[in-house]
């Protein structure tokens, strides 16, 4: 007779690292394309979440992502990344215009114990898509973006992280009196990121 068991879905800290992680990597390609950061061409169609997504096949991004991700995982695991931020600045006079926050509570139990958490792949799965869905949505409230952009990555980590020679200190980009959109979260029980975007208030809002 076959023996059966229930299956759970298990969540480590490493695999939770690995999930929010590589989220971090569809979400920066999905404000860069839906934000027109990059030409549209510059993209290829990939199935992930349940969605069509779209990725860079810029070498150079494509590389910066890459090398991004793994920091972050690493970061992340070890309990000591608080927010990462992308921020979409003008190319010309290098100007805030968009700030898409990701904010990160870690379980500090999962960290300093190594216990595991529960919670199946499918319901984090569709938490992510809610979040890539309303990324993909974001051309019915933003501004347009219409001059030259470029983007550059923030990460908000512990004091007394090691940082590899690649990154460098940096300000926190703000953009004065922005407006902000609250987007929804997902939690794999031991990370839950929080997302937001606030964006540089339109002149005709002033008037």
């Amino acid at each position: 007779m076959a023996s059966r068991t229930i299956s759970k879905d298990i969540i480590t800290l490493k695999g939770s690292a690995a999930i929010v992680s590589e989220f971090f990597g569809y979400a920066a390609n999905s404000v860069l394309y839906n934000r027109g950061v990059y030409p549209e061409e510059s993209f290829a169609k990939v199935k992930k979440y349940g969605l069509t997504m779209l990725l860079t096949q810029d070498e150079g991004v494509k590389s910066f992502i890459s090398s991004l991700t793994s920091q972050l995982s690493e970061w992340l695991e070890s309990g000591k990344l608080q927010r990462v931020v992308l921020v979409i600045m003008s190319k010309a006079t290098s100007e805030v215009l968009e700030r898409w926050n990701f904010n990160i509570e870690t379980e500090s139990e999962v960290v300093e114990k190594g216990v595991i958490r529960e919670k199946s792949d499918k319901e984090i799965m569709r938490e992510i898509q809610a979040i890539m869905r309303q990324i993909a949505s974001c051309i019915t409230y933003l501004p347009c973006l219409d001059e030259p952009c470029v983007f550059d990555v923030l990460a908000y980590t512990d004091k007394d992280v090691a940082v590899p020679f690649t990154w460098i200190e940096s300000d926190a980009k703000l953009i004065k009196n922005p407006q902000m959109v609250k987007l929804h979260s997902f939690d794999t029980k031991i990370h839950k990121v929080d997302t937001l975007v606030s964006y540089k208030n339109d002149e005709w809002d002033e008037q």
